[in-house]
């Protein structure tokens, strides 16, 4: 591999040398793409320890250092890394990148439990480093135009939402070269981590908390579990209520569709207020307002801004305002809800 360079600058410069750590599907499809779209950005690394996966990464997404090692990894030189390792793995990233002085962005959940992530959050602030959480729905276009309606006030004063994702997670079972049928990986490694709500759940967990500025005070749950073989449920409704009398209905599912050859996902948000309704639907890319004097039609956008959040990353990389990307905080709030949701709905799992 290539020789390791000089350590980072305390104050570097764009573009800021950028690492990733994990080369699965989310870095695959989402970040790395992002990053070589950003010009502030320069991804200069990638680091995974399972064999021929890092170069594998490397080559496809023109990178021009892949490591297997950890610590060669880090002693390349980097400002800043972007944790896309499973969940269970985001803890010993996030207080290697601490040790080593880069600042972090990593991928939700922020942890697999409380204490886990108030490790985290005091390494990287003892570090003096920037560490942030990749909420990246609060980047969509759509999210933003949301945001902006409701704290202007144009349905009223809102007091209900429900934001649904219904999907297959690329179905539960893939074909072999040979023929034969086997469960997804993906499938498998998702429900084995907590499930949907765990998996996808904490990004309404934390629109919810975005959109209305109103922390929720209180939750509860019920689930389903279509597919068998498995402690957490695979379909499952959360209940939150927040301060000031909103209520926010979730409900995210892993098998609507998980055996179908040809699956329907369903993904929306209704923010419901005294005065109108705010409607998004994937499908289309559909969002308006409906409200007294009619309907506003606002401009459509995937559910997702991986592009968006790495520019707030670059502008908190270069003016240390790290309040422009979602907090640790932020992202212990969200996953300690759906956490508990899961386990509560475990062991209340109807016989």
């Amino acid at each position: 591999m290539a020789d390791p360079m000089p350590p980072p600058n305390p104050m570097p410069t764009p573009p800021f040398r950028i690492g990733i750590m994990g080369c699965g599907t989310v870095a695959d499809y989402g970040h790395s793409p992002a990053i070589h779209a950003v010009p502030e950005l320069a991804l200069t690394a990638v680091f995974d320890p399972v064999p021929g996966r890092a170069e594998d990464f490397a080559r496809r997404h023109a990178v021009p250092a892949w490591f297997e090692d950890q610590e060669a990894f880090f002693a390349h030189g980097l400002d800043a890394v972007v944790i896309c390792s499973p969940a269970p793995f985001h803890h010993s990233n996030v207080l290697a990148a601490a040790a080593h002085g880069v600042h972090v962005l990593c991928e939700k959940p922020i942890a697999m439990d409380d204490e886990q992530a108030e490790e985290m959050k005091t390494a990287m602030a003892s570090a003096g480093k920037g560490f942030a959480v990749a909420f990246v729905y609060r980047y969509a276009k759509i999210a933003g135009q949301i945001r902006d309606w409701v704290q202007s006030g144009v349905i009223g004063d809102v007091r209900s939402m429900r934001l649904v994702y219904c999907w297959h997670l690329h179905g539960r079972y893939k074909p072999l070269s040979d023929g034969e049928w086997v469960e997804n990986d993906i499938w498998r490694g998702r429900m084995l981590e907590g499930g949907p709500m765990v998996d996808c759940g904490v990004h309404q967990i934390d629109l919810a908390r975005w959109w209305s500025g109103r922390e929720i005070v209180r939750s509860t749950a019920s689930a389903a579990w279509v597919a068998d073989g498995y402690e957490a449920p695979d379909h499952v409704y959360a209940h939150l209520d927040h301060e000031g009398g909103l209520h926010t209905m979730v409900e995210m599912s892993f098998s609507y569709g998980h055996t179908a050859k040809e699956p329907a996902p369903i993904f929306t948000y209704d923010i419901i207020g005294t005065g109108g309704v705010i409607r998004y639907d994937r499908n289309g890319w559909s969002i308006t307002a409906r409200e007294g004097e009619g309907v506003i039609v606002g401009p459509g956008s995937a559910e997702k801004g991986f592009v968006e959040m790495h520019q707030a990353f670059a502008k908190a990389l270069e003016t240390n305002d790290w309040s422009l990307l979602p907090t640790p905080q932020d992202g212990q709030v969200a996953t300690h809800i759906a956490r508990t949701l899961t386990e509560f709905s475990m062991a209340n799992r109807p016989t």
